[in-house]
């Protein structure tokens, strides 16, 4: 199943559309609250990181299944997408506590503990894409 849309995020507006995209298909896919806020808050990082250091981007949200031992699961997987100045050192960003942003440095950590998968390309002069997913408990 292939159900996909994406979000431009260039302003703080794109940031609240993509929140809201992923809010709204995390409930149809069937999450629950708690589930919705996490899915929620990884976007809102993951579309905050674009507009603070690639200015702009897009975040694109798609349903995905795969096979399990009853059947087949769904769930939500979102990819990060931008053309900016990549991240020169993966095992730095990785790292609680760390921010170049005067931010909380929950950041790419934090996206990781609150999502089941995640990983992260990023060439520097090229951009970054960061893929992970939810999958309905």
């Amino acid at each position: 199943m292939k159900t996909q849309s994406c979000v431009e995020v260039k302003n703080e507006w794109g940031i609240v559309a993509a929140r809201q995209a992923g809010r709204t298909l995390s409930k149809e896919i069937g999450f629950g609250s708690v589930d919705q806020a996490r899915i929620t808050t990884a976007i809102s990082e993951l579309a905050r990181n674009i507009y603070l250091y690639a200015k702009q981007g897009e975040i694109c949200l798609e349903i995905v299944e795969k096979p399990s031992k009853v059947g087949l699961k769904k769930g939500i997987k979102i990819v990060a997408q931008d053309k900016g100045p990549g991240i020169p050192d993966l095992r730095q960003v990785m790292v609680d506590g760390f921010t170049t942003s005067n931010g909380l440095g929950a950041g790419l950590p934090g996206v990781k503990r609150l999502m089941d998968e995640f990983t992260i390309d990023s060439k520097v002069g090229e951009g970054t894409v960061i893929e992970t997913t939810k999958w309905l408990r």
